[in-house]
């Protein structure tokens, strides 16, 4: 059976019943900023929103986040609330104030200088401080409180989103209330992970979860050698079947890989607003007649940008009869950027874009056009229909939602995905061209391969890419999660 909203709302209605449906991520879902004396809102980049948003959509109910938005404060009511989407609100949006030292420990310290280099295999050394480890614990704190005080004496399902809430789980563990969460990055082996000074912490706040997911088996597997090796004889686990019992609790550890909305991307694509918004972007650009290559990437150093532009720049080199025909286009958002190492990868990337550019451009062409900048949704699907190529050179990603998106939006069947075999995409979408982007000499004539692609192999390879993804789509992703947690009874605590 393939999964639709009305099909993931119905079964919702039938087993929440009266339960009150939770979501808690570091990031909101809709941002309100000031535009001149406007309010405007806008969605945040990003695989999370992406896959979430839908959910909520069809379920209804309460999502609670960190009220990042110059003008969020103006458009909440007395009790923080804001109901969303702005255009159709189906949900309430609760959001959570941070303080600049709370969100320099919490979010900048610990979450992104420790936990995700620590959980990427990406060779950036993870930096442990103990005053961003308290910030962390702190504002963990201060999530619990507020949704125990949403919660209050009704039961509740509260889903939790990624590793900036790894001690959330515990915090919140009551009778009336079942948690699952989704860790939505890579969980490294088990000599990596025991680097942290607080793994045992981490481990402990995890398995206060009724349900634990993971985009694959094999993080699942590192997750439980982990807690088997870390944590002492009361975790008792269960590899057979993929559970953590402590203290007469136990925990469900499972893959569950996320994706993304096949048919409204792929309705939205093909719309005379999006094939007007292909004509502008080819006429502002000057790409008529040109082959694109696509990148779209938050700037992070487990993204490969670097590597991908070396490897085009050989390309160019090799196959000189692509010279002004191919035109690479990267879609670069910012990210983390007062953080030092987030500082050199940016300046590394506009120096590469220079050399290159100043190496091949000639009068009307130069092969790489960097955009610095999130592109809207209509912006971005049209940039998916005018690539022939999209390109995911990530050197370690849980999932990659964009590698999806780009495979629902090729409304002709057409196209070449080129796509990191270390990304957890690469283990479900095999048809698309599989690269080691350490390999840049590889990865330059993956480019020959998909540049010259005859039409009937794109086609064969793509009708079979979207059939996977349409199949499982980010409503499976949700029922399989959902339909694992009403397994669980509520359990005294």
């Amino acid at each position: 059976m393939v999964w639709t909203k009305p099909k993931l709302r119905e079964m919702v209605t039938q087993r929440l019943r009266d339960e009150l449906f939770v979501i808690v991520s570091n990031r909101e879902p809709y941002i309100h900023t000031f535009d001149g004396d406007e309010t405007v809102y806008q969605v945040p980049p990003g695989g999370l929103t992406i896959a979430l948003d839908p959910v909520m959509r069809a379920c209804g109910g309460l999502w609670v986040a960190h009220g990042s938005g110059d003008a969020d404060r103006q458009t909440v009511d007395g009790s923080d609330h804001v109901q969303v989407p702005p255009d159709d609100p189906s949900y309430v949006l609760r959001r959570i104030w941070l303080t600049k030292e709370e969100e320099d420990g919490y979010y900048y310290g610990f979450s992104n200088e420790a936990l995700w280099p620590l959980c990427h295999i990406a060779y950036t050394k993870p930096v442990f401080n103990a005053d961003d480890w308290r910030a962390y614990q702190a504002v963990n704190q201060k999530f619990a409180d507020a949704i125990l005080k949403e919660v209050g004496d009704r039961k509740a399902f509260v889903f939790i989103q990624d590793y900036h809430f790894a001690l959330l789980p515990r915090m919140l563990k009551r009778p009336n209330i079942r948690t699952a969460q989704f860790w939505h990055i890579p969980w490294p082996n088990p000599e990596a992970f025991r680097v942290c000074p607080w793994g045992k912490e981490i481990l402990d706040g995890l398995l206060g979860n009724d349900l634990l997911g993971f985009h694959i088996q094999h993080h699942c597997k590192n997750f439980l050698d982990a807690v088997d090796r870390m944590m002492g004889p009361t975790y008792q686990v269960d590899h057979r079947r993929a559970t953590v019992t402590h203290n007469g609790l136990t925990t469900k550890v499972r893959p569950f890989p996320i994706s993304v909305d096949f048919d409204s991307i792929s309705t939205q694509a093909a719309s005379p607003e999006v094939e007007a918004e292909m004509e502008r972007l080819q006429k502002q650009f000057g790409l008529r007649d040109r082959l694109i290559g696509l990148g779209v990437d938050r700037i992070d150093y487990t993204k490969g940008i670097p590597e991908q532009l070396i490897a085009i720049d050989l390309f160019l080199e090799r196959h000189p009869e692509f010279l002004k025909r191919f035109v690479f286009v990267e879609i670069g958002v910012p990210s983390r950027a007062q953080i030092d190492v987030y500082q050199r990868l940016n300046d590394e990337i506009d120096r590469l874009v220079k050399s290159i550019n100043w190496k091949y451009q000639t009068d009307n062409w130069k092969p790489i056009l960097f955009l610095k900048r999130p592109a809207p949704p209509r912006t971005l699907q049209a940039w998916y229909r005018l690539a022939r190529i999209c390109v995911i050179s990530s050197l370690h990603d849980g999932m990659n939602l964009v590698a999806k998106e780009f495979v629902a939006s090729r409304i002709h069947d057409d196209g070449v995905l080129m796509l990191s075999r270390f990304t957890g995409a690469a283990r479900e979408l095999t048809d698309a061209e599989l690269i080691n982007p350490y390999a840049v000499d590889d990865v330059a004539e993956a480019f020959y391969r998909a540049a010259t692609m005859p039409l009937e192999e794109q086609q064969r390879r793509m009708r079979t890419l979207k059939a996977q993804v349409s199949e499982q789509n980010i409503y499976t992703w949700a029922s399989r999660i959902l339909t694992a947690l009403f397994k669980f009874e509520f359990q005294q605590v």
